[in-house]
């Protein structure tokens, strides 16, 4: 398998990245690709790491966030585990903007995922906590993953 350069630590990458956050008139700039809301930020930066420039993909989010996604990532690997013919429910929109129907087995899914929420919310079975983490072999630059004990992930943060 190939080494594949990490263009996070490219200069013209970086110069070009310089550019696009001097404009924003941040300190960063925002992942286009990425929802944001007021509980999750998926935002670049540059910074320095052992003496050279390098771009950071950072992503913030809030302790309720990080709390409802274990939530829901351990009931849907219960809810695989309870039915053989697991699969993924997939929201689709029908020609209105309106969310479609889901067939039975969706339905019995969710509703299955829903129970087992409640279970683990009121069993207290899952612990978070605040964490910064730092991954210097990430796919773009340097990752930088970090959980806080905020209301809201604001700009002015």
């Amino acid at each position: 398998m190939e080494n594949t350069p990490n263009s996070g630590y490219d200069l013209e990458v970086i110069k070009d990245y310089k550019k696009r956050i001097a404009s924003s008139g941040k300190s960063y700039i925002l992942d286009e690709d990425d929802e944001q809301s007021d509980e999750y930020v998926h935002f670049y930066f540059i910074g320095n790491y052992k003496e050279a420039e390098v771009i950071y993909d950072c992503i913030l989010y809030t302790l309720r966030f990080q709390h409802e996604s274990e939530l829901f990532d351990v009931a849907e690997h219960k809810a695989a585990q309870h039915f053989p013919q697991y699969k993924k429910i997939q929201y689709e929109e029908d020609e209105n903007g309106d969310l479609k129907t889901l067939d039975d087995l969706e339905e019995e899914i969710g509703l299955y995922m829903a129970e087992i929420m409640v279970e683990l919310e009121e069993e207290g079975e899952v612990k978070v906590s605040e964490y910064v983490e730092m991954d210097v072999s990430h796919d773009f630059g340097i990752g930088l993953d970090a959980s806080l004990h905020l209301e809201s992930i604001t700009p002015n943060l």
